[in-house]
Formats: C-alpha cells, sequence, structure tokens
C-alpha cells in the first residue's frame, strides 16, 4: 500500500519523528501525524494550557486548563490511531536532555512554535545533527511552511527575522504619546517595581541614557521612592500613596521641566481623594465594570480598577509572606496576560496614565493583546498549515528535496489562496548555516581553552599558526590580545554539551570560512587528548570565497520592489560586498550606497516581498 505518490505506508510506520510545540499548528499537526500512522511520535512543549487556548486548540477541552499541553495532547491524539506511540515531554527544548544526538535519532523534525528564540534554537540542533526540519508558522489567515536541510536548502536564519519592539526609557518614562507606551510602563515598570523583582529591561531601550542622564537620575529617584511605597503594601493608605506618587508627584516633577514641552501638551496631574469622590457610581457598579473587558473604561472605572486590583495583588504577597515559607519564598509577582489581577492593574495604571497624557484609553480586550504580544490566531490557517507539513514530509521521507518546496498561504493575494516557489539554496553568509560545522568529544573534567586551541583547532582542524577568535552566545573566549581565559576549564567558561562555539579565521589573505564546533560529552574515557575530532575522516575546511566588486546598479532594469521576484531582492543584497568597503566618491561606492537603500526600502515594509505570480511566485511572510 502506498500513501501519496510513490511512498509506502511502511515507511511512515518506520519513521520516529519530533514535533516541537503543541498550540494552534501543533494540535492539527499531531492529529494528521497520527492519523498518517507515523510510527513514534515525541511531543515537547513546555506550556500549559490556558482558557484563551480552547478556541483553536481542538485537543483540550475546559477540564485540561493548567495541565500540560503535551501531555494532553499525547492522551487525547492516542484516542485516534491506537497504533501509533506517542512520547509527550512537558520540558523546555533547550534542556540539556534533548541533546545534538537526541535530535539526531529522529527521522524529521516539525516545529510548530510561536517564539523566535525556541525556533532558532532548534534550527541550530536540527543543522548539528544533520535532521531534516519543517518550520511552519501562521500569522492570522497568512501562514508559511518551509523544508530545511543542512547543505541543500536555506536555514531558517538565513533571512534576517524582525526583532522584538523595544522603546526608548525616557519615552516610556517620561513623554508616552501612544497607549503601547502607557501599556509598557504598567506591565514592565510599575508592576515591576510594586510587586515584581527588577525593572524589565528589555522592554526598554537605554541606548540614549547617556543624552538624558539628569532625567535618568531623576527616574532612579522615583524607583527608589516605589521601594519605599512597596513596604506598605497591604496598608489602609497603600492606594493613596501609590497613586498620588505616580499619577501626582511624578506628574508634577515632569511638568516643571518647562523645554521638554514647548512643542507638546504637558502632562495634568491627577489628584486621589477628588477623583474617588468622583468614582462613587462606579465604584457601586465594579462588579460590572470588572467583567465588560470590551468597554473603554471611563477614568472614574479605572480607579476603581486600580485599587480592587491592588487589594488582590496586595493579599496575593501578604499570603506569600506570612505562608510557611515565606521566610525563603520571593513575594513577587510577575505579569502574566491570563492573570486577571495583574491584567487588571496594567490595565487601569495605563489608561490613567494616557489620561493624563492626553492618549486615548484602551478597552481591557485590547490591552491584553498589546501587553501579551498576542498575534490574532484562526484555527483554519493552523489546519491548513499543518496539512502542507505532512505534504512536505512526504518529499523529506523520500529523500526528493527538489521538489520541496516553501509554500505560503496568503487568503488575500489576487490570484490563488496557496502559492509555492522552490526551496531557497543556503545564504553562504548565514551566520548560522552558512559555515563549516563540526563535533568535538571533549572530557569536561579536564579540558581546557587551551587544548582547544593548540591541539583540537590548530592541529586536528588544521588551522596551524593562524589567528583565530573563539566565540560562544556570551561573548569572545579568545583572540590573539585576549588570552587570560587560555588556562580554565571549558566547564569554568560555561561550556558544556551541546554547546556551541565559532571560530573566526582573522587571515586576511585566504580565511577559512567561520566553523562552528558542538561540544559534546566523550562517551569514553579520552586517555590521550582530552578534545577528538568526532569523525576520524579528515577535516578540510573551505576558504572563504573572493568577494566580487559591486556591479552598476541603475535601477532600470527588472521590476520594482513591490512587484519584483524574491530572487531579485537577493540580488540586491548579493551586490552589497561583506567586508569590502569602498572609496567614497567612486562610482563603486556610488552604487552600493543605492543597492543598499533599495534593500532598506525592501526591509521596511513589514517584510512583505510581493513575487510575480505568472514566474509561480508568492507573498513571502516573516512567520513570527
Amino acid at each position: 500500500m502506498e500513501l501519496g505518490p510513490g511512498l509506502p505506508l511502511t515507511q511512515t510506520k518506520q519513521s520516529r519523528v519530533l514535533m516541537v510545540g503543541a498550540g494552534g499548528i501543533g494540535c492539527e499537526l499531531l492529529k494528521n501525524l497520527v492519523l498518517t500512522g507515523f510510527g513514534e511520535i515525541h511531543v515537547v512543549d513546555l506550556d500549559t494550557i490556558d482558557l484563551s487556548n480552547l478556541n483553536r486548540q481542538f485537543l483540550f477541552r475546559q477540564e485540561h486548563i493548567k495541565k500540560s499541553k503535551a501531555l494532553v495532547a499525547k492522551e487525547v491524539a492516542e484516542k485516534f490511531n491506537p497504533a501509533v506511540k506517542i512520547v509527550a515531554h512537558h520540558a523546555n527544548i533547550k534542556d540539556a536532555q534533548f541533546s545534538i544526538d537526541w535530535f539526531g535519532s529522529f527521522r524529521i523534525v516539525f516545529n510548530a512554535l510561536d517564539n523566535l528564540e525556541a525556533r532558532r534554537h532548534v534550527n541550530k540542533m536540527c543543522l548539528a545533527a544533520d535532521v531534516p526540519l519543517i518550520e511552519s508558522g501562521t500569522t492570522g489567515f497568512n501562514g508559511q511552511v518551509q523544508v530545511i536541510k543542512k547543505g541543500v536548502t536555506a536555514c531558517y536564519d538565513c533571512s534576517p527575522k524582525e526583532t522584538p519592539k523595544s522603546f526608548p526609557v525616557c519615552t516610556i518614562r517620561s513623554t508616552p504619546s501612544q497607549p503601547i507606551h502607557c501599556i509598557v510602563w504598567g506591565k514592565s515598570y510599575l508592576l515591576n517595581e510594586v510587586f515584581g523583582v527588577s525593572e524589565d529591561e528589555s522592554a526598554f531601550d537605554h541606548s540614549l541614557d547617556a543624552d538624558n542622564a539628569k532625567e535618568i537620575e531623576e527616574l532612579k529617584k522615583e524607583s527608589e521612592a516605589l521601594r519605599k511605597i512597596r513596604e506598605s503594601v497591604g496598608s489602609p493608605e497603600f492606594h493613596e500613596m501609590l497613586f498620588d506618587k505616580v499619577f501626582n508627584t511624578d506628574i508634577v516633577r515632569l511638568r516643571s521641566m518647562e523645554d521638554m514641552w514647548k512643542t507638546r501638551k504637558p502632562p495634568e496631574p491627577l489628584n486621589y481623594k477628588e477623583l474617588l469622590e468622583k468614582a462613587s457610581e462606579a465604584t457601586a457598579a465594579k462588579d460590572a465594570v470588572l467583567k465588560n473587558d470590551q468597554k473603554i473604561w471611563s477614568l472614574e472605572e479605572n480607579l476603581v480598577v486600580f485599587n480592587d486590583s491592588l487589594d488582590r495583588l496586595s493579599k496575593r504577597v501578604l499570603d506569600i509572606k506570612n505562608g510557611p515559607d515565606g521566610a525563603t519564598q520571593d513575594a513577587t509577582i510577575t505579569f502574566d496576560k491570563d492573570d486577571e489581577d495583574t491584567l487588571d492593574f496594567v490595565a487601569a495604571s495605563a489608561n490613567i496614565r494616557s489620561t493624563i497624557f492626553g492618549i486615548e484609553r484602551k478597552s481591557k480586550f485590547d490591552i491584553k493583546q498589546m501587553a501579551g504580544n498576542i498575534i490574532p490566531a484562526i484555527a483554519t490557517t493552523n489546519a491548513i498549515v499543518a496539512g502542507l507539513c505532512v505534504l512536505e514530509a512526504f518529499k523529506v521521507l523520500k529523500g526528493e528535496y527538489e521538489k520541496a518546496k516553501e509554500v505560503f498561504l496568503t487568503p488575500f493575494a489576487p490570484a490563488r489562496l496557496l502559492a509555492s516557489d522552490k526551496s531557497r539554496e543556503p545564504n553562504p553568509d548565514c551566520p548560522v548555516c552558512g559555515v563549516f560545522q563540526t563535533r568535538a568529544y571533549v572530557d569536561l573534567s579536564r579540558a581546557t581553552l587551551n587544548d582547544l586551541v593548540e591541539d583540537f583547532l590548530k592541529l586536528q582542524l588544521g588551522y596551524g599558526e593562524k589567528d583565530i577568535s573563539i566565540s560562544n552566545d556570551v561573548g569572545i573566549l579568545y583572540d590573539p590580545d585576549e588570552t587570560d581565559n587560555l588556562g580554565k576549564k571549558l566547564s569554568e567558561l560555561g561550556i558544556g554539551p551541546d554547546s556551541f562555539l565559532t571560530i573566526t579565521d582573522e587571515d586576511d589573505e585566504d580565511p577559512f570560512v567561520n566553523v562552528v564546533v558542538a561540544i559534546q560529552e566523550a562517551k569514553e574515557p579520552l586517555e590521550d587528548k582530552p578534545i577528538k575530532r568526532a569523525s576520524p575522516e579528515e577535516v578540510k575546511i573551505p576558504t572563504k570565497p573572493k568577494k566580487t566588486p559591486a556591479p552598476e546598479c541603475n535601477g532600470q532594469n527588472g521590476h520594482s520592489a513591490q512587484s519584483g521576484s524574491r530572487q531579485q531582492s537577493e540580488a540586491v543584497a548579493e551586490v552589497l560586498p561583506a567586508k569590502r568597503p569602498h572609496p567614497e566618491g567612486t562610482e563603486d561606492a556610488a552604487s552600493v550606497k543605492k543597492a543598499k537603500t533599495s534593500a532598506s526600502n525592501l526591509e521596511d515594509d513589514g517584510d512583505v516581498v510581493v513575487l510575480d505570480d505568472s514566474a509561480g511566485g508568492a507573498i513571502v511572510i516573516d512567520d513570527d
């Protein structure tokens, strides 16, 4: 019996596959894999089931809320086909137990994730293990599926991804102009200062701090004052103290900085007692106000929600402090979009601050989406993308990578619902797959960085007397001018099993391509040297290709940025030399600048490039 064109059913029965993520796409994909008859399916997911998941993650029901997604998905999906073995892992895919060797034990890996960091990790592990990965993602009505095979197709990091949005700290703290500024202030600053551990620095951009030293110093004083107010949590005066501090005293101080308000309307401070007197009607209707998350609350209603959320959060903190483990347990609360207490506090605080600065208020429903970075998820989109994943998996099982496609679901495109394009080739400048990859077996109990440099890199990999640098995710560990770490053990430098080290050849004449070394703990004692190659075969590292001068680009040929092909946009990037500066004022310099302008225009259009459909193209979307 065959499953699909030329694919024996026995081949799927014998296949051991991994699915990372059991959410919107994951539920649909697991169902497809089970019904298709894949013999053994491993499911990894760290998350638990929330009420907000139930509208699209069809394997879950009301009684499953707060339970592990991976474990419940296994339990429910097994009923579809008891002959399939499902193994669930309620864990983080970045945990040490999920090693390179473990990834290498699978025939195919499926990504059904919703965050950039985890996607990049799985992509890197699959490349190191040389196992094919089928990457997928959805954003609203749009979706995408991509086959990734080491050395054959582009990997997940071959094209740049949009970085998470951050905001200048002074905009958040002093001059907000949009609702999101006030929401980030409530979520990442006020909630953390009063009930959390510290400011969520990742939400703020501190690049301009040096230009605002005086203001930064004042903001530090504000934080100190908030910490003192925090000590009065649970007291009768707590609500008023906090309100007057952040919505009156701090605002009065901001208004005193007259230069700041020459071109914008100054904020209007609020008086707690006066506002509370006006809120008697809203107080009486508190329960109705709290339940209506679609309504944009009035200022008085926001005060009622602010006070009520403070009562609930204060009680939680005191319960922790007064509990049996109060002396050792950290009495802190962090934001969770599905936690009504923290969501109410952030929504009310943001809306009160918006009122002060003359910014429109938002409903609790809208604030939940913005504070929780929620991307609209649609069940039908997930189902279509999950189906496409299985269709591409059939090609992978047959080894027909030349037939593998990048498939795009674009329902609002004028031509067709589904569009496909041939898989892109690996990007030679990709920092993840455009490198030479190798593995090293290491005795971590005794291997030093000097062993890595002198024995492994210089002798076993053939670097000889070349100048090299070694780096990892943290930073540079070694270069010719940075030798302090040579005597340290690799374990002391935070290098453990399945760590990745990048080796950069500093030779200007004929440099090797960058090399990524995957560190693996030796499976048996290493009697001679503490580091050895994983493969006995001789290693030959390729050299970097010579860069050719950039051709003149006058923009007269080809399509426009909005109607050109994906290949054309890549050609624009290819004319940019990697590390080859051109003298200012030359024709080459002008052409490079022109090309850079074209490339930046492509990137600024929301990561959407419209391809010529007559050539079998599609709309390419970033799948984050």
